[in-house]
């Protein structure tokens, strides 16, 4: 159970960066389609939601098969 809430920490910690670096990457891409920042953020945020639940997912799973 230990490893599970470790994997739990990394997770939250590594997908929240990832989300970060997601949404910094996306937006910046976007804005040079886009000329209102509107759609952009959207995008990016989708974006930054989808890369940290794919992270926290991720690591839930190892820590499941790892246990």
């Amino acid at each position: 159970m230990e490893v599970f809430y470790l994997l739990l920490i990394i997770g939250l910690i590594f997908g929240s960066l990832g989300a970060l670096m997601a949404y910094l990457i996306t937006y910046k891409e976007w804005m040079h389609h886009y000329t209102l920042p509107k759609i952009p953020r959207r995008m990016a945020l989708e974006t930054a939601v989808f890369t940290f639940i794919f992270f926290l997912a991720v690591c839930l799973i190892v820590g499941l098969v790892v246990k």
